[in-house]
């Protein structure tokens, strides 16, 4: 094992932050890539956090601002699994470079990308608590990046519609075990079909902006605005007030029996096979007066 557990064979390309990729042999091994050779991409140095003491703040244009513990995260709401993706914008970036120089950029090969089955709660159901008034969703990270000009957190940033979708988690478990604090702990995004950089890592502020220019904590260190195939389309979905809590209902995700009842469902890549499976939440009897569109 090397530096944060990793396993000897992987291509590490920078130090501190550090930055490493997943040996070919780690990636034929299974369709889940193992937590010890999943690969990183790291924009400033791990920062060090106390699970007891970190809170997640909610805010911007919402009807509600929201300071959550980890501890209120995986109580108050269901918890959730996927199995998804990601995958570095710079992966294959070395191809590029043989052709010609990129001046300040890491010469990644094909294993900056990973599979793993990610255990959190759904961004909506958090979103819902909230209230959402604007139509973007942007995220800040206690990592801070000395690429940015002056050294910022990072962050990222995606359409309210994409972030209402059961498929995106906040996460705090990675391949059934709680999650490496190389790879976000106590708590990051896992954005499935978009790239790796809006799947923020050390998650600390939500905040909802009118615009994905008002979103302040998207950053223009990894620039593009991607989506990884039509599939990744968002459809919105509604939310009702229970007796506890708001949660969201999928229209996509789920179809209604005749008692009500909401089915699971599954996304789909373009090619029609599994990219996350996702138990959808039963209908909950709503008040009057008290629904939220998320």
């Amino acid at each position: 094992m090397s530096r944060y557990g990793k396993r000897a064979d992987m291509v590490v390309h920078e130090e501190e932050p550090f930055n490493a990729e997943t040996g070919l042999s780690a990636l034929a091994e299974d369709v889940v890539t193992p937590t010890n050779a999943f690969y990183v991409r790291g924009h400033g140095a791990v920062p060090e956090i106390d699970p007891l003491t970190w809170r997640l703040h909610v805010h911007g244009l919402v009807e509600r601002e929201l300071v959550l513990s980890l501890g209120t995260l995986r109580e108050a709401l269901r918890e959730r699994e996927v199995t998804a993706t990601l995958q570095c914008a710079g992966n294959r970036r070395a191809g590029l470079i043989a052709v010609r120089d990129i001046p300040g950029e890491a010469p990644w090969g094909p294993g900056a990308t990973g599979t793993a089955t990610w255990t959190g709660v759904a961004l909506g159901d958090v979103l819902a608590l909230a209230g959402p008034r604007g139509g973007h969703v942007g995220f800040k990270g206690a990592d801070v990046s000395s690429e940015a000009k002056p050294a910022q957190p990072f962050g990222g940033s995606i359409p309210l519609e994409k972030a209402c979708r059961p498929e995106v988690l906040l996460a705090w478990a990675m391949n059934g075990d709680p999650l490496p604090v190389v790879h976000g702990a106590p708590l990051r995004v896992v954005v499935p079909g978009y790239i790796g950089a809006r799947s923020v890592k050390w998650l600390e502020r939500i905040e909802v902006a009118r615009s994905r220019a008002g979103a302040t904590f998207s950053t223009s260190s990894t620039g593009c605005y991607r989506k990884m195939g039509s599939w990744a389309r968002a459809s919105g979905c509604r939310s009702g007030w229970s007796r506890s809590m708001l949660t969201c209902s999928h229209r996509r995700m789920a179809t209604r029996s005749p008692q009500g009842q909401l089915r699971s469902g599954a996304t789909r890549s373009p090619a029609g096979s599994d990219m996350s499976h996702v138990s959808t939440s039963r209908p909950t009897e709503a008040r009057a007066g008290h629904k939220r569109s998320c």
